[in-house]
């Protein structure tokens, strides 16, 4: 019974922080890019220099 009220409490600990963490966060932060955007951005790029990307 104290394991359980123990494992709660400390589950709650948890939330708790990890809401105080989240709610620090400014709302402008952009998220970062996925891997693989970057190649797809320098073709963009390229294409938009007029210069076909080499292989």
């Amino acid at each position: 019974m104290i394991r359980l009220l123990l494992t709660g409490l400390f589950a709650y600990t948890a939330y708790r922080v990890a809401v105080r963490i989240i709610d620090e966060v400014p709302g402008d932060v952009e998220p970062l890019d996925m891997p693989g955007d970057e190649r797809r951005a320098l073709r963009r790029q390229s294409a938009a220099m007029g210069v076909e990307p080499q292989r």
